[in-house]
């Protein structure tokens, strides 16, 4: 199985990229978070998922292994394609989705183009528990910012204070939206006057 290639970045869309290592050019699907972080690169590495089928191979490319991991879980969703999770990668940022899928925010995720109520709520209902519980990646990541240290210190003071990861990621998203770089000592008082 092939886990990442690296090489040079022969061509490179909104959609797609050719990656050449070694003399082959690899055609890889991505999305526009990948196509964003590898703009402007002459060389490349990204993260592979393989997919295999009767009648064709495709290569789907991650410009990390998060982004990489979120996809499989999306197409782990009965009903919920390869397509379909690209068009969300593309359409949401990996933190936008573990937000509206932790939050149940299904108008959020029913915005990406082919996505209906049913598929959303089917999302919802399958992976919230697997992503506060920080399935396929820490949880963490649903806080990707500048100010991961303070959220790491935050989630451990309050974990060893009694509470579970599931309250705290319930609880530091909001306090990040009204306060987007805090101490850690006023995110921990604000989250426990809303735990």
């Amino acid at each position: 199985m092939i886990d990442y290639i690296k090489g040079t970045v022969a061509e490179l869309t909104p959609t797609d990229l050719t990656l050449e290592c070694g003399g082959i050019g690899y055609h890889i699907l991505i999305s526009l978070q990948t196509f964003e972080a590898l703009r402007g690169n002459a060389d490349a590495k990204v993260f592979i998922h393989h997919s295999l089928r009767e009648d064709e191979e495709l290569y789907y490319g991650f410009a990390t292994k998060d982004e990489r991991e979120l996809f499989r879980l999306l197409i782990s969703v009965s009903g919920i394609g390869a397509a379909s999770a690209r068009m969300m990668l593309s359409s949401l940022t990996s933190e936008e989705i573990r937000t509206a899928i932790i939050s149940e925010n299904v108008a959020r995720i029913k915005s990406v183009k082919g996505i209906g109520v049913k598929s959303a709520q089917r999302i919802i209902l399958e992976l919230k528990d697997k992503i506060v519980k920080g399935s396929g990646s820490d949880s963490t990541v649903i806080f990707q910012n500048p100010s991961n240290a303070i959220i790491d210190e935050a989630t451990n003071a309050l974990v060893m204070l009694g509470f579970s990861k599931a309250q705290i990621t319930k609880v530091l998203p909001a306090l990040l939206k009204e306060n987007p770089t805090p101490r850690v000592e006023d995110l921990i008082k604000s989250a426990l006057k809303r735990l």
